[in-house]
């Protein structure tokens, strides 16, 4: 009896040691079983976004003056900043043997219209008389007419050399081709100067239009398919602090830059207060239409890797990693493209902790 009850209580201590270890630990399998996810399912449509891009402005038109024959410049009528009209003379050329030709070519012409006009009125007169029988041979008569002809053929081409003369001699004054500001002058009085003519290689003068400009972006390649045309675009300049500027896509290149695999697109700013200058960087908010492919998800369901992006669906209880690829971002859905489908179920704030595969409750 005394051993009975020696070891009775010990067996009591121990039957309280494993009841209290039992209730310290938690049930894993219980754990396990009471994690649930958040599903969302996969919508198809267009998300309309969009993105910023930097850009820089240009001179709607751009162009660098040259001579068009070889001279000495007589005088320059504009200087850098100078605002000049469309015909405006820009600078005057002398070139004296260009005077002396074009004088010679009009003396040719007019001696050449004289010489055509006295065989014109001799045929005209052997013409009429030859009208009474046995007057005028036909042999006379047909040389006549030849020498009329000539005298013609004569008169044109002189008068062709003339005009040719003529539009040489209007190269020696320089006017400009459009409305813009000078913003180059790299040339004075007294030098020669050509058709090939550059001053540290540089034109003598730069014409640029500055009342509208072009603003040129490179649209990424994912994006190039997405733009409207004719949108209004909103941009900031750097320069510019606290002002916001609009323009209107006007022209898109339709083909991507092999180098950059992105596409050129212009867009046509008004510049009346002349606030916005060439060459001023920007940064552009440019709209998308969306791809009408594109599989819509919450932007909290993609999980980002080092190798690769891609979201959870849940299937039979199974999880499927499926790879995708990033489209247009709005509030908090994200445009996806893979092997997904419209009505799928996605695991809405996903992790890489969930693995490929895994039976869920």
């Amino acid at each position: 009896m005394k051993n009975y009850k020696y070891y009775l209580p010990v067996l009591g201590i121990i039957t309280g040691l494993a009841a209290c270890n039992s209730a310290a630990m938690p049930d894993k399998k219980a754990t396990g079983d009471e994690r649930h996810y958040t599903l969302a399912p996969v919508v198809q449509r267009p998300l309309a976004g969009s993105i910023r891009l930097p850009g820089a402005l240009a001179a709607f038109q751009k162009v660098s003056i040259y001579p068009r024959i070889n001279g000495f410049v007589k005088s320059i009528l504009v200087d850098r900043g100078t605002k000049v009209k469309k015909g405006q003379v820009l600078l005057v050329l002398e070139a004296p043997e260009v005077a002396q030709q074009y004088y010679a070519a009009q003396s040719k012409y007019i001696q050449a219209a004289a010489v055509f006009a006295s065989s014109k009125d001799n045929y005209e007169r052997t013409l009429a008389v030859s009208a009474e029988p046995g007057t005028i041979s036909a042999h006379d008569l047909e040389l006549s007419r030849a020498r009329m002809l000539a005298d013609s053929a004569l008169m044109n081409s002189e008068q062709a050399n003339f005009r040719a003369q003529e539009v040489n001699r209007g190269y020696l004054t320089v006017t400009a081709p459009f409305d813009g500001v000078i913003t180059e002058r790299n040339i004075h009085p007294g030098a020669l100067v050509g058709p090939d003519t550059k001053v540290d290689d540089k034109p003598m003068l730069m014409l640029e239009q500055e009342d509208k400009l072009r603003l040129i972006l490179q649209i990424p390649e994912v994006y190039s398919a997405q733009l409207s045309g004719q949108s209004a675009v909103a941009f900031d300049v750097n320069a510019i602090p606290g002002r916001h500027f609009e323009g209107t896509i006007a022209r898109q290149a339709g083909t991507l830059n092999d180098k950059f695999r992105s596409e050129a697109v212009e867009i046509d700013v008004q510049n009346g207060q002349h606030l916005l200058k060439a060459g001023m960087y920007t940064e552009v908010l440019l709209p998308l239409n969306g791809s009408a492919q594109a599989m819509l998800v919450p932007a909290s369901a993609i999980v980002m890797s080092t190798e690769k992006k891609y979201v959870i669906t849940v299937k039979d209880h199974r999880t499927r990693w499926i790879d995708i690829e990033e489209g247009n971002h709005h509030n908090d859905s994200t445009e996806v493209f893979g092997q997904l489908q419209a009505g799928d179920q996605v695991i809405v704030n996903a992790t890489d902790e969930i693995k490929d595969g895994v039976r869920l409750p």
